[in-house]
């Protein structure tokens, strides 16, 4: 992550740059703020044909009888055009807004650096793409709708009555210190708890993806309990601080309204004592409107907690937004590298780590040689791979691609020389052909999948499936086994066709004949490459031209497999566990 980041913006600084999002989109901004302003009018435009209903009473003039019920008819029907224009056009400068934030927020996950992801947990980062963001759409329409429209409403009540009588308005002035200090208040306790009910809604989201997706895992350890008790924790949690949020918003409601309330009374007083001289109409006129006020400034009030969750909302986003992308410094663009790759002293740590993952590496893969590595979990072998590709920054020591450090190169121009298969295959929701010709492979042949899916000996089962390679295989592939999951990765792998394979135990998940199988296939698809093998299965690497012995992130042992078993070091007590010494079993007593 950025360690030099800015401080989080206050909630005005939030609030301004969620409204830029609005700025493409000012002319329908502005016929929304036409119609509110239509239907804050309204309300004073009322309570005229109030006082002029009443003088009629007084006067009994004839002709303004006809006039005054067609008159409350048209106030209406353009009450309902101001209505219609305002929510449905600020409602369409919102979701615009949510589309672009959502967009926006995707497309620099896409950018991120991996230690960002080793940073954060996927729940919290799921969050502010689904809940977070509907937060904001809640303060860009509901809040925004109220906002204005009430806010003008109250404009335009208050300016009647200061029309009427500008002195008693001043009555409402008089106490608006006061309903700024109770609303500002109450805003403090919003953000606070908006925080606390996002976290809280991630940790649910996160407990509940960790459930989805390792269900199986759960249940075969009998798990069910266990992750019922931390999920009821995360949404109890989460219950509370929406309580709590609640419970603010009905304690300050109550009290503005006191207040509002309590000017109004002095005001009827007021005008009772003080509009002797006035018409009887004028004087209903003044009372409704001062009846009028409270409503909107209520619906005012109660907005609140919803702005303040739709600024923290866009406050957790932009911090995302903010983040600095994948670092990418180089420019140099090769179409197809030779492949040579070497290390040269190359040290590197984790940010969190107290020692280095590993030590002072170096060593050559020329093109086309085989280059495996092995050692016991934990001694850098998956670290080093993924250094090469630059999934992460290393600072001490050169890592060359054909001579040229790969700092030099551009990212996409890197990684195109790279072809990867983990342990761990992703997988997506997507038809078979679809996930063995991803990203950049998306355009190639139809041949060249099924080749590919040949070569990785993927095809005999492809062909069983119920449409071929247009069958569906379901999340991370959840519809094929192991096996085959890992084959179609290869399959993904052999159709890139890229000058450095790197294997990261990519026959693990395959049983002996299909590895066996798979094996003849890899053989054949790393000649003319240059590749790099994490294996743990010995037999595996037999063959590799060299073979590296990694322990607490040093090379402590290189050579062929003959090599390297005649030293009799770490290399050769690992084969002689497996192929020798493995425990057989024995009978039990009884």
């Amino acid at each position: 992550m950025n360690d030099t980041k800015a401080q989080p913006p206050n909630s005005l600084q939030a609030y301004l740059r969620l409204l830029s999002y609005v700025r493409p989109y000012w002319l329908i901004f502005s016929v929304s703020l036409i119609g509110f302003v239509i239907y804050a009018a309204t309300q004073p435009a009322f309570t005229k044909l109030m006082e002029s209903a009443v003088d009629y009473v007084q006067n009994r003039k004839q002709e303004e009888a006809m006039w005054i019920p067609l008159a409350m008819v048209g106030i209406m029907l353009v009450r309902g055009i101001g209505s219609f224009l305002g929510n449905y056009y600020i409602a369409k400068v919102a979701n615009n807004v949510v589309h672009t934030l959502r967009c926006r927020i995707f497309d620099r996950y896409t950018e991120l650096p991996t230690s960002y992801f080793d940073d954060n947990n996927s729940g919290h980062l799921i969050s502010r793409v689904t809940y977070n963001v509907t937060q904001v759409t809640t303060a860009a329409t509901d809040a925004i709708k109220v906002v204005v429209r009430e806010g003008m409403t109250v404009i335009a009540l208050i300016g009647y009555l200061a029309y009427l009588n500008w002195r008693l308005s001043l009555i409402f002035l008089a106490i608006a210190p006061l309903i700024a200090f109770v609303v500002s208040r109450a805003n403090k306790r919003f953000r606070k708890q908006a925080k606390r009910i996002q976290s809280s809604m991630g940790d649910v989201t996160h407990i509940s993806s960790e459930l989805i997706t390792g269900h199986r895992v759960v249940r075969s350890f009998g798990g069910e309990d266990y992750e019922k008790r931390r999920f009821r924790e995360a949404s109890r949690d989460n219950y509370r601080q929406l309580l709590s949020m609640v419970k603010t918003s009905a304690i300050s409601t109550p009290v503005l309204q006191l207040i509002v309330t309590s000017a109004l009374a002095v005001l009827i007083y007021l005008a009772l004592l003080m509009m002797s001289d006035g018409s009887a109409g004028q004087f209903v006129a003044f009372i409704t409107t001062a009846i009028l006020i409270p409503k909107p400034l209520r619906q005012l009030s109660e907005v609140s907690s919803t702005i303040q969750k739709g600024i923290t909302a866009a406050e957790s986003i932009f911090e995302v937004l903010d983040e600095a992308p994948e670092a990418d410094h180089g420019t140099l663009d090769v179409e197809r590298a030779r492949g040579r790759v070497e290390f040269r002293g190359l040290t590197f740590g984790y940010p969190a780590s107290q020692r280095p993952v590993l030590d002072d590496v170096s060593f050559v893969a020329e093109p086309g040689q085989t280059v495996a590595l092995v050692g016991h979990s934990g001694s850098g072998k998956t670290t080093l791979v993924n250094l090469i590709p630059r999934f992460y920054d290393h600072h001490q020591g050169q890592i060359l691609l054909d001579d040229v450090d790969v700092n030099q190169y551009a990212l996409k121009s890197l990684r195109r020389q790279i072809a990867f298969v983990t342990q761990h295959v992703t997988l997506f929701n997507d038809t078979v052909a679809a996930n063995i010709a991803y990203g950049t492979l998306g355009n190639a042949p139809r041949a060249a999948i099924v080749e590919a899916a040949r070569q990785a000996n993927a095809l005999e089962f492809i062909e069983r499936l119920p449409d071929g390679l247009d069958t569906l295989i379901g999340e991370n592939g959840v519809k094929l086994s192991g096996g085959q999951r890992q084959r179609l990765a290869i399959a993904r792998a052999l159709l890139k066709n890229a000058p450095l394979l790197i294997l990261d135990e990519a026959t693990s998940a395959l049983d002996t004949e299909s590895e066996q199988k798979i094996q003849l296939a890899l053989d054949k698809a790393m000649r003319g490459r240059t590749t790099l093998v994490i294996a743990h299965r010995l037999s595996t690497v037999e063959n590799a031209d060299l073979i590296l012995v990694l322990d607490q992130g040093r090379i402590v042992e290189r050579g062929d497999h003959a090599e390297l078993l005649a030293l009799g070091g770490i290399y050769a007590q690992l084969h002689r566990r497996q192929f020798h010494d493995a425990p057989r079993p024995v009978a039990e007593d009884g």
